[in-house]
Order: structure tokens, then C-alpha cells, then sequence
């Protein structure tokens, strides 16, 4: 039975806060252009740093699903942030190629764990009604996380005078998140053993389900290759310098922000499949001014747009799934949390099509997945 205490302020703001660590696998799409130029890498290899940090979301999130079933959500998240600050701390030791892999990958494996477990985790410390708009403050506190990533790294670059220190500040911020949900109690309902793995794996029958998580693969897929391409974009074809490129980014983060705030208002007063499809139609057509802008301040405006436009499709379609089948709640968690694996399966491909052509031409990949998302969006509104 749902109890006042159990939903309370206190017990929902360490929670939230844990969405603000969940940010920092954004910081990626940055690095990639610091790496490459301190490595001396073409952008096909470069762009293998996302893929190592976002394939351990198809690597990972089944057996999480299994583990979160096991030991508790909130047990999870802290495993989480535990292997997060190891990744952190790592390249204070060295900084190599090698190390940067194993650094980023941790990183990955740390956000993959928190995706898993935070947001049914969310469910304990929020009504069924306040769900969605709950999600998508979280996305909001996330994206707050991810704007200020870009600004942080420009920072340390041309103040501190090296990028890497971002490695310790997010170390002691995740390890603040860690001590603040350890003191904090939270009730979880006793779920009922099943057999998680087979569970996880039937949900894949499902063409709904399988609808939804190509739609999160995606979404995840064209923001990791439009943030790892900017940067680059900028320097190819402006001759702007890379910390222009990463304030870009962070141009791009503020509008997110801002649309994740402004959608957790209206998502509580509009119909959400059309706001929904709406959104989408806004984030493609800024997505098409961005590619053929004669100059910055049309490509300023357009990636801020694009930001607003494409802000809600992850929370829209994450609680579209949990509350399609609330007795799964957990194994569809893990199931939409494996489609964030899209961050490793775009960036190589647009890194190769861009080392064969430019990168305004490997920006093409992100629109492509913005349009099917489109369809998906249409879809889910005829359901």
C-alpha cells in the first residue's frame, strides 16, 4: 500500500541526484575530439571511444537486470557509482591511449549499472500518476549534468591547462552521490523470483516492446554522433578552434535543458503522444537548417533548436515502455537501458563515412535516425 512517507521530498531528491552523475557519459562526445588531437588519431579510431563506452549498454544491461532483481535497486546504483569513480581515478595515474579506453569503459559499464537500476528505482520514490513528469525531471537534472560537461572541459583546458582534470571532479561529485544515498532510506516492494534472463529475452517477441527499444538505440545513437561530430564540424569546415566546438555542445545541452524542463510541465497538461510527434517535427527541422547553415549564427540557433526539439524523445519513450507492461517493470528497464548500446553503433559509422567523405556528410547517419524515430513516434500514437 502506498504510503505518504514512502514518496517523500527527502527520499526523492538523492535520487534525483544520482540522474546528475548519470550525465557524465555525455562527456564523451568532447573527449573524442581531446583524444584525437593529443593521440594523433584519424576519426574512425577516435570514434571508437564512445563505442567502448556504450556498448557495454547491450553487454551489460541483461545481466544487471538479472543482478537488480536479486540484491535491490537501490544496492545497484551504488555499485554503480563505485565503479564510476574508479574510471575517474584511473587516468590521474596515466594518461595513455590504453588508459583513456579503460577509463571511458568504466565510465560505461558505471552508466550502463545506474541506467538499469535508477530509473525503476524512481518508482519507489514517486506516484504512478507523477511517473513520466518524474522521469523527465531526471532527464532534466541529467541534461544540466551534460551542459555543463563541454563547459567544464573547456575550463580545465584553457584555465587549468589540461582537459583531463574534468577525471577528478566528477570522481568527488560521484562519490557525494554515493554517501548521500547510502544515508537514505527507501522502501522496495519484495518482486517475485522469476527467471529474469528468459523474461528479458521474451520481451524482444513483443512488437510493441521491440518497436520502442530500436526508437531509444537510435535516440541515443544520433546524440552521441551529433555531439562527437560538432566539435569536428566546427574546426573542418569554420576553422573554429575545438573548445568553440565543445561551448557549441553545451549550447546544445542548455536547450535540452530547457526543453526536459518545459516538458516535464507540459507532459502533465498535453496529450504526450502529440507533443511527442510535434517535438520530433521540430528537432528534423532544425536538424536540416544545421546541415545547409552559411555561417555560425545559423548554426547556432539551428543545434540550440535541435536541442529543444529532440529533449523529451528518451523520457517519452522510456515511460511509454515501463507503463506498457507496470508487472515488468524491471525487465523492461533493462531491456529499453540495452538500446543505449545506439551510442556505440552510430559514432564508428559515422567516423568512417566521414574519413571517406567530410563530416557535414556523416551527419546525414543522426538525421536518418531522427526521421525513423518519427515513424515510431506515429506509430505509438495509433496504439
Amino acid at each position: 500500500m502506498e504510503t505518504k512517507s514512502q514518496y517523500s521530498v527527502i527520499k526523492l531528491l538523492p535520487v534525483l541526484f544520482s540522474f546528475f552523475v548519470m550525465g557524465f557519459v555525455d562527456v564523451v562526445g568532447i573527449s573524442v575530439s581531446y583524444v584525437k588531437k593529443d593521440f594523433t588519431l584519424n576519426d574512425t579510431t577516435a570514434n571508437l571511444l564512445p563505442m567502448l563506452v556504450f556498448l557495454w549498454f547491450a553487454v551489460c544491461s541483461l545481466p544487471v537486470g538479472i543482478m537488480m532483481r536479486r540484491i535491490g535497486r537501490k544496492k545497484t546504483v551504488l555499485i554503480s557509482a563505485i565503479i564510476t569513480a574508479a574510471g575517474m581515478l584511473i587516468p590521474l595515474l596515466n594518461y595513455s591511449f590504453p588508459i583513456i579506453l579503460t577509463a571511458f569503459a568504466l565510465l560505461g559499464i558505471g552508466n550502463t549499472i545506474l541506467q538499469v537500476s535508477l530509473n525503476p528505482l524512481v518508482t519507489n520514490v514517486s506516484r504512478a500518476d507523477k511517473l513520466t513528469s518524474m522521469l523527465t525531471l531526471g532527464q532534466f537534472i541529467k541534461a544540466i549534468s551534460s551542459a555543463l560537461g563541454p563547459v567544464l572541459v573547456g575550463f580545465a583546458a584553457a584555465s587549468l591547462g589540461n582537459w583531463q582534470y574534468i577525471f577528478p571532479i566528477y570522481a568527488v561529485v560521484t562519490a557525494l552521490s554515493f554517501v548521500w544515498l547510502v544515508f537514505t532510506p527507501i522502501h522496495e516492494e519484495k518482486i517475485a523470483e522469476t527467471n529474469n534472463k528468459r523474461s528479458i529475452l521474451n520481451l524482444f517477441k513483443d512488437k510493441y516492446l521491440l518497436i520502442l527499444f530500436t526508437a531509444i538505440l537510435l535516440s541515443v545513437g544520433f546524440e552521441v554522433g551529433l555531439m562527437t561530430a560538432v566539435p569536428k564540424y566546427f574546426q573542418e569546415s569554420y576553422a573554429l578552434s575545438l573548445e568553440t566546438g565543445g561551448y557549441a555542445c553545451t549550447l546544445y545541452f542548455i536547450a535540452r535543458t530547457i526543453g526536459t524542463f518545459g516538458g516535464a510541465v507540459l507532459l502533465s497538461r498535453l496529450p504526450v503522444k502529440r507533443f511527442f510527434i510535434v517535438s520530433l517535427v521540430i528537432g528534423i527541422g532544425s536538424f536540416l537548417a544545421f546541415l545547409i547553415a552559411s555561417n555560425t549564427t545559423m548554426l547556432y540557433i539551428s543545434l540550440f533548436t535541435i536541442g529543444l526539439g529532440c529533449a523529451n524523445i528518451f523520457p517519452v519513450i522510456f515511460s511509454t515502455a515501463l507503463q506498457y507492461k507496470k508487472e515488468y517493470t524491471d525487465e523492461i528497464s533493462a531491456m529499453m537501458i540495452m538500446g543505449v548500446s545506439g551510442g556505440a553503433l552510430i559514432p564508428p559509422l559515422m567516423g568512417i563515412l566521414a574519413d571517406a567523405s567530410t563530416q557535414q556528410i556523416s551527419l546525414i547517419i543522426p538525421l536518418c535516425a531522427l526521421i525513423y524515430i518519427l515513424f515510431v513516434a506515429i506509430y505509438i500514437i495509433k496504439k
